[in-house]
């Protein structure tokens, strides 16, 4: 995948997979998401293989991550969205989302979806609506997968 970086004042965001600091990422996921508690080191590792990624970092320290699961081309699934505890309120998951957005494989979606309970407001702001046909849309879900 193509490597971007982009620079916003003290903060810099990168797609560069090897750029992720994967404790921070798997700490987060494992004690704080609510939606992956309980994930291992191993599989955090191999979703960021597979995954096009958003790092914002201050400096040397990533502060905010995000992911796409995605085909590069016609569709992308948002997941994996955190600012870290004490950088919140500071604007930095709009400076994400207005990365992501800004990315070339994203402008091509046909269908870019996420799931949130938290922050509708935040990507309202970036043109996600509740689903058009949420009648056509079926999953598995197996939310204590990680904890068994």
């Amino acid at each position: 995948m193509e490597e971007t970086q982009a620079n916003k004042d003290e903060y810099r965001i990168s797609t560069d997979t090897s750029e992720v600091d994967v404790d921070v990422v798997h700490h987060f996921l494992f004690t704080q998401s609510g939606w992956a508690t309980g994930i291992s080191r191993e599989l955090v590792e191999e979703s960021l293989r597979h995954s096009l990624c958003f790092s914002v970092f201050q400096q040397d320290r990533m502060v905010a991550f995000c992911r796409l699961v995605t085909d590069m081309a016609t569709f992308g699934y948002l997941v994996d969205v955190f600012v870290v505890t004490d950088m919140r309120g500071k604007g930095l998951s709009r400076l994400l989302m207005e990365a992501v957005m800004a990315h070339p494989a994203v402008k091509k979606f046909r269908r870019f979806t996420l799931a949130t309970s938290t922050a509708h407001g935040l990507y309202e702001k970036f043109g996600f609506t509740p689903l058009s046909k949420p009648e056509s849309f079926m999953e598995v879900y197996k939310p204590k997968i990680y904890l068994e």
